[in-house]
């Protein structure tokens, strides 16, 4: 009970921070006081993710998408917060690697948007770019067909994605 619990609060976590924009706020930042003054910071009113795609040959490439946010009242009486438009979700799951997980060349199961909780991936592209993505890094998985791209857990300890699945575009 107290498992599932803990994975509840891991779900609603991890909603809130793809869906709010809380991870744009740079790592090295210090507490401040909350401001609820509206103002314009581009480190807060974008966010970005990594995306994989198939192109018409069936070659996968990377591509960086920027997601821009507006200054909203989401959720009185909470001051207000940075937040995105809304995207359709069909399902939600995790994923967890073994430590030495490999997958050669594989398409992606369905159109899903990965968010890295912990561990450290290395993800390669059929056209030969390789990426390395660590805890907080989004990636959208659109190579549904032709080659596909490989994965590897890097880390010495499990690799742990929050899943959300989305109809394709």
């Amino acid at each position: 009970m107290a498992r599932k619990c803990m994975w509840l609060c891991v779900f609603v976590m991890v909603i809130f921070v793809i869906f709010s924009g809380c991870m744009s706020q740079p790592a090295n930042s210090a507490p401040e006081r909350i401001n609820t003054t509206p103002t314009v910071s581009p480190a807060i009113t974008q966010l970005q993710y990594h995306r994989i795609y198939a192109d018409a040959q069936g070659e996968s490439h990377f591509d960086t998408v920027l997601i821009e946010q507006r200054l909203v009242s989401a959720a009185p009486p909470a001051p207000p917060l940075y937040l995105s438009d809304t995207g359709p979700a069909t399902r939600d799951l995790f994923y967890s690697f073994e430590p030495g997980w490999y997958g050669d060349l594989h398409p992606s199961p369905s159109r899903q948007f990965l968010a890295l909780l912990s561990g450290t991936v290395e993800v390669e592209t059929s056209d030969g770019t390789v990426k390395q993505f660590g805890p907080g890094d989004i990636i959208l998985l659109e190579d549904t067909s032709g080659k596909g791209h490989r994965s590897r857990n890097t880390g010495d300890g499990y690799l742990n994605f929050f899943v959300a699945q989305v109809p394709v575009a």
